[in-house]
């Protein structure tokens, strides 16, 4: 992880630090036009050829030139999350204006520009070409994409990026988040293929997906997510055969996990039961047994241990 700031640098030579550091170390672009007393701060993350970054600055507009791209051909996608202010980007008479929140795709091969709101913040995944259009190839048609806040997608594809810009995560860690990432990507912008033609991968991580998001109904099951994909039973178990695991395992394990992160942040007076039944437990004997299994211990001694510390 390496940290750039402009607080301790002249502010008349801000800009021309910034600059450099920008145009020559990380993204191979060109800022201009720099608002008054300009200041910013960039936070990277390396791992291989993948690159992430937190960047928080005053507003500058920031140009991909044709010149840019011939002299630094970039065959790679940058992924923008929105966290504060606002973003607008031009790219081949396309546009998008990205509010908090949002995330678009920008195909770096192309020329582009933007426009940084003032004391906005955002997170940026720079990602090679192959491993995205390996699993949407139709991102390659157009060089801009901002994925829907309807998509059921994207709140996951956020918890991803943050992650991604962790010190905490090692280089597997964050081969197998940069995956999942391309793959929530894949699923939120793909056109409207009927979820059985999706590839395995994005087949399986669509399964995944709506299983997380259900796992407070006790009636989830393999006939349930069959029937909301159309496809046939044996298609949902040779999906989890190919991580390893069963339905029923994933499912429970899934479930186990979920009740222990809610548990860390309870107080005494919250009832063991209402996070069991939250997380789609309807036996509270089944979860204490099984709870006990997985993390030796009762629920109420993994819940107090965490209590005695806030």
């Amino acid at each position: 992880m390496t940290f750039w700031s402009t607080d301790t640098i002249p502010e008349r030579e801000r800009f021309s630090f910034w600059r450099e550091i920008i145009c020559n170390t990380i993204f191979s672009i060109s800022p201009e036009a720099p608002g008054e007393r300009f200041s910013a701060r960039v936070r990277v993350r390396s791992s291989g050829p993948l690159r992430f970054a937190m960047c928080q600055s005053t507003s500058y507009e920031i140009i991909r030139t044709q010149r840019d791209v011939n002299r630094a051909p970039a065959d790679y996608y940058t992924v923008y999350l929105q966290l504060q202010g606002r973003t607008f980007i031009n790219q081949c008479d396309e546009s998008a204006s990205l509010d908090c929140s949002d995330i678009v795709l920008s195909d770096c091969r192309r020329p582009y520009s933007a426009t940084l709101s003032n004391d906005g913040l955002r997170a940026v995944a720079v990602l090679p070409r192959p491993l995205v259009n390996s699993r949407a190839p139709w991102l390659s048609q157009r060089a801009l994409h901002k994925i829907p806040q309807s998509s059921q997608y994207i709140d996951l594809a956020r918890r991803h990026m943050i992650q991604l810009l962790s010190e905490k995560i090692g280089d597997a860690e964050t081969d197998l988040l940069t995956d999942n990432l391309c793959n929530l990507l894949a699923l939120a912008s793909a056109p409207d293929i009927p979820p059985s033609r999706l590839r395995t991968e994005l087949q399986t991580a669509a399964i995944l997906t709506f299983c997380r998001q259900n796992l407070h109904r006790p009636e989830l099951s393999p006939q349930l997510v069959a029937s909301h994909f159309s496809v046939s039973l044996r298609t949902v178990h040779s999906r989890f055969e190919r991580l390893g695991t069963t339905f029923g395992r994933w499912l429970l394990e899934t479930r186990l996990d979920a009740c222990s992160k809610v548990l860390k942040g309870q107080r005494r007076h919250h009832y063991i039961s209402e996070v069991a039944y939250n997380c789609g437990f309807n036996d509270l004997s089944h979860f204490n047994k099984a709870f006990r299994t997985r993390f030796q211990m009762a629920p109420t001694e993994w819940r107090d241990q965490f209590t005695k510390t806030q």
